[in-house]
């Protein structure tokens, strides 16, 4: 007498049956949801937690990292106190492109220390042109001139949350 296996159902897609299931924590996955490993099919779940434990940053990642971050980011604030309100759209625009050219130049390397010090570098970046107006100004601005400044610390925060979150891989 043969029995029929029980129907099993994806976790993360309740409609669709597999029969596969994920040789970390033996999870019932779908074609879609399945990702090919060295050892085997596992969710994305599992690869996602084993990616996270492991630092493979060298020295040269934060030094390549870190350049990058400040002179794209100064780049971007020089230009966001000119396009004004429109730096609401293009800094998290500016943030994606910012965070694939470093991981273009770190070769996909990883490390939680890297991306918070990517992030600090986007700020450093990012408010650089601020400080050194009111360096030259003797920190006296009018009221025309703080409109000039509201600009480029909008930009400076949009475009770090958008770097550290894309680096770290966090998706919402």
């Amino acid at each position: 007498m043969t029995t029929e296996p029980a129907t099993l159902y994806c976790e993360n897609h309740p409609n669709v049956e597999t029969t596969l299931r994920c040789n970390r924590c033996e999870k019932p996955i779908c074609a879609k949801c399945a990702v090919l490993t060295e050892t085997g099919y596992r969710c994305t779940d599992c690869v996602r937690s084993q990616q996270k434990t492991f630092d493979t940053a060298t020295t040269i990642d934060y030094i390549l990292s870190i350049s990058i971050a400040v002179i794209l980011a100064y780049i971007g604030s020089l230009l966001s106190s000119r396009i004004g309100f429109f730096t609401i759209f293009v800094a998290p625009i500016a943030g994606i492109v910012i965070a694939e050219a470093i991981r273009r130049a770190i070769r996909r390397r990883r490390s939680k220390r890297l991306f918070k010090a990517t992030a600090a570098a986007t700020a450093l970046g990012g408010i650089l042109p601020v400080l050194s107006i009111l360096a030259l100004t003797g920190l006296t601005i009018g009221i025309t001139g703080i409109f000039f400044f509201i600009w480029p610390v909008v930009y400076t925060v949009i475009v770090t949350s958008t770097v550290y979150y894309r680096l770290a891989g966090i998706s919402l």
